[in-house]
């Protein structure tokens, strides 16, 4: 029978401090918060108990933040979406953010088996002032387990609504895209990192994000596959292809650090449950 799980979760800042609040249906849930940066950022682990999702699954996760409330969200592990006999199956997640509201929306992994029909949909909606640091990574198959992704398919869409989208559909049956010199090129990890704004980001400011993130992949060893760009005057984004997720989520993390410290004066604290 499939599963259809909703979450809802609401930072508010009360008396200096982000407290988190959620309510939730089915098994999908956080857990404790966490302070390792002191009261002001709220960091939460986003879980899922089945640990994938099948023909048919759908998540649905709402993520509000008050005026001057700071979240950080992460998974424990990646999110799986596993062969499909037919029926897609779905995460959908919308992110409201007030009136200087800051969020870093930082999952592992999305995983997509082959024969999957995976749908991955993320709406952002900032009010001016509001700010947020966010990524997007998917790997195709298990190469390392020689488990090609030789079927299926992932539809994402992500979306600022009236400022950015992008919609795509990876298809494992279109070589072209898969292996072309204009497509993936024979990689299997696609990974985005953005910076997003509700307000009008002064040209400098874009300028500095851009880069911060051309030092951090100048030597790395994925930097012939990355590249940093500011699609509008809202967003900064990465995009890095890559044989396998480890190189591609290290790049990220360097590169989120780094924005963290050059926008907020913070430094580039890892959730714990990265170190378990």
């Amino acid at each position: 029978m499939p599963w259809h799980a909703r979450l809802n979760l609401d930072y508010r800042l009360q008396a200096d401090r982000t407290n988190a609040h959620f309510s939730h249906e089915g098994p999908l849930r956080i857990l404790q918060s966490l302070y390792p940066e002191g009261t002001g950022i709220c960091h939460n682990v986003l879980v899922h108990p089945p640990g994938g999702l099948v023909g048919g699954d759908t998540l649905d996760i709402t993520v509000k933040a008050d005026a001057g409330a700071h979240g950080l969200i992460t998974t424990p592990g990646a999110s799986r979406f596993y062969r499909s006999d037919g029926e897609p199956a779905l995460q959908r997640t919308r992110i409201l953010l007030a009136r200087d509201a800051r969020l870093e929306w930082l999952p592992l992994e999305a995983l997509c088996y082959s024969g999957c029909q995976a749908h991955n949909h993320l709406t952002m909606d900032l009010q001016p002032g509001a700010q947020l640091i966010g990524w997007d990574v998917a790997a195709f198959g298990l190469p390392l387990a020689d488990q090609p992704f030789v079927a299926g398919s992932l539809q994402q869409h992500i979306e600022v609504p009236g400022h950015w989208l992008e919609r795509g559909r990876v298809d494992a049956a279109d070589a072209l895209l898969m292996n072309g010199r204009l497509g993936l090129a024979g990689h299997r990890c696609l990974a985005s990192l953005f910076f997003v704004t509700g307000s009008e980001m002064p040209r400098p400011q874009r300028e500095q994000l851009l880069d911060l993130a051309r030092e951090v992949t100048t030597g790395h060893a994925l930097e012939s596959t990355a590249g940093a760009t500011a699609p509008n005057d809202r967003t900064v984004m990465v995009r890095v292809l890559a044989p396998v997720v480890e190189p591609a989520m290290g790049l990220l993390r360097a590169i989120r650090g780094a924005w963290r410290q050059g926008l907020w004066n913070l430094p580039g604290t890892l959730p714990r449950i990265w170190a378990l």
